[in-house]
């Protein structure tokens, strides 16, 4: 049984309308039919079809008349002619206008079948390509350079114009600042595609692990070694070999890596034929590679053969302007996982979010946001942050010892509030009802965080208590 692809059938002679309907619902599938262009094009614009079978003559308005105004709809669909043998000087015409493929009367129900088959093959394989296209555009967009901060676009220039290159690149920055989404974005930019990209931690393995891991090993090399191993830099061949952490490379790993950058030669452990490797070689750091040069932890020489082109990452808490934009990508990104609609974040949240210094960079952010979608609400996670703030050192060390921590929590949590509610009127020029509107507080409420904010001495109600209504 086929794809249940649709088909629309178009010819002013009944008995062939009804021949291939029977032909090909018994193939498998979703047919419909029209007497004449008219009422195909009326069809076509209600509802899309994934192959057109389209009569070359008929009264009125003629198949090839129709043709431009199907493409015209939609470009990619995909029809073939039916035509007598006397017109297929026009069905070559056709060809050139857009159309699949043509086939002569009286039909042969096998040989159409086949083109069918074929046409919608291909439609099927070029719809699929382009969503892949597409997914694979979104993962490969590194998070880290969404904004509109004139150093990240400095940033972005720089890595499009060296992603074609095969110089080699380090690329700087703490963690969670997305240092594999850029060595991803170089190589699926390069020629290099279509080749493997591969990934060695060099934290990750111990020294004695670490280069039969990069360089493999022969058969019999060292107790163990029951086979020959292909190490990633043969299996990368003609693509991209990613050194993350490669600060924490051990010396003698070192010495070879040099070697393989220098000539591109090398050696499996254990080996005597000498290999060579066409692959671009891409490292990444959290530390300053210069301090671990003059420390004589990293070599000098295989220093500079890495670092002929620098990328620096900046933290998130150095771009604080750009969060707002950053929130709005990672959600899209994010409710698309969990097969969810993106929320919108409210101003008093992104402002929050603002305040933060995201130790953890990106992969913390991208994390909080997660909870916010898995939970529909902003409340717990906006409660978490509050929290995690008033246990910086930007709250007083002598209230944490002396105050309980919920009480340390609700002075953050206050302090936050107010802080949010001045800078918002600010925006709105001091229009205290579009602020109020603009939180999701009621008005009384911010009347009476201004009154806390000035420190003015609170209105009472008549039973003595401040007002009861509590910001959403």
């Amino acid at each position: 049984m086929k794809t249940k692809n649709s088909i629309l059938i178009v010819d002013d002679e009944k008995i062939v309308r009804e021949s291939l309907f029977h032909w090909f619902e018994d193939e498998g599938y979703e047919i419909d039919t029209a007497e004449d262009a008219e009422k195909a094009l009326q069809k076509f614009e209600k509802g899309k079809f994934d192959l057109i079978l389209l009569d070359m003559k008929m009264p009125g308005m003629s198949g090839l008349e129709l043709l431009p105004k199907l493409k015209q709809i939609d470009s990619d669909c995909f029809v073939i002619l039916i035509t007598a043998f006397a017109s297929v000087p026009s069905a070559i015409q056709a060809l050139k206008d857009g159309a699949y493929d043509y086939v002569t009367k009286p039909v042969d129900p096998d040989e159409l079948s086949h083109l069918v088959e074929n046409a919608l093959e291909q439609k099927n394989l070029k719809s699929e390509n382009e969503e892949l296209k597409s997914k694979i555009d979104e993962l490969i967009m590194p998070d880290n350079l969404v904004g509109e901060s004139m150093q990240m676009k400095k940033i972005f220039d720089l890595i499009t114009t060296v992603a074609p290159t095969d110089t080699t690149v380090i690329i700087r920055g703490e963690s969670g600042t997305g240092k594999e989404l850029i060595a991803r974005f170089l190589h699926s930019h390069s020629y290099r595609r279509s080749a493997p990209f591969v990934k060695l931690n060099c934290a990750a393995l111990p020294a004695s692990l670490l280069e039969s891991e990069l360089m493999g090993y022969e058969k019999g090399a060292f107790t163990g070694a029951y086979e020959m191993k292909r190490g990633l830099v043969e299996l990368a061949e003609s693509g991209t070999l990613f050194l993350d952490e490669i600060d924490d490379m051990e010396s003698g790993v070192q010495r070879k890596l040099l070697q393989l950058l220098q000539d591109g030669h090398y050696f499996r452990i254990g080996g005597y034929e000498e290999l060579q490797s066409q692959a671009r070689v891409i490292s990444a750091t959290s530390v300053e590679m210069e301090d671990a040069v003059e420390a004589r932890k990293f070599r000098k020489d295989l220093f500079y053969r890495i670092d002929v082109i620098s990328l620096h990452l900046l933290p998130l808490r150095e771009r604080k302007d750009d969060i707002p934009q950053i929130c709005e990508y990672l959600l899209r990104k994010v409710a698309a996982k969990f097969d969810k609609s993106a929320p919108r974040l409210t101003p008093a949240t992104l402002h929050l979010l603002t305040q933060w210094i995201w130790p953890g960079n990106m992969r913390e952010l991208e994390n909080w946001l997660a909870r916010v979608i898995v939970l529909g609400s902003e409340e717990v996670p906006r409660q978490e942050l509050v929290f995690q703030m008033a246990l910086d050192s930007k709250v007083d060390s002598e209230k944490l010892r002396t105050g309980s921590l919920k009480e340390v929590s609700r002075q953050a949590a206050s302090a936050e509030t107010r802080n949010v509610i001045l800078r918002v009127l600010q925006a709105n020029n001091g229009n205290r009802r579009k602020t109020a509107e603009e939180l999701n507080m009621s008005y009384r409420w911010l009347l009476y965080k201004l009154r806390e904010a000035e420190g003015r001495p609170r209105r009472r109600s008549h039973k003595g208590l401040p007002p009861r209504q509590t910001p959403n």
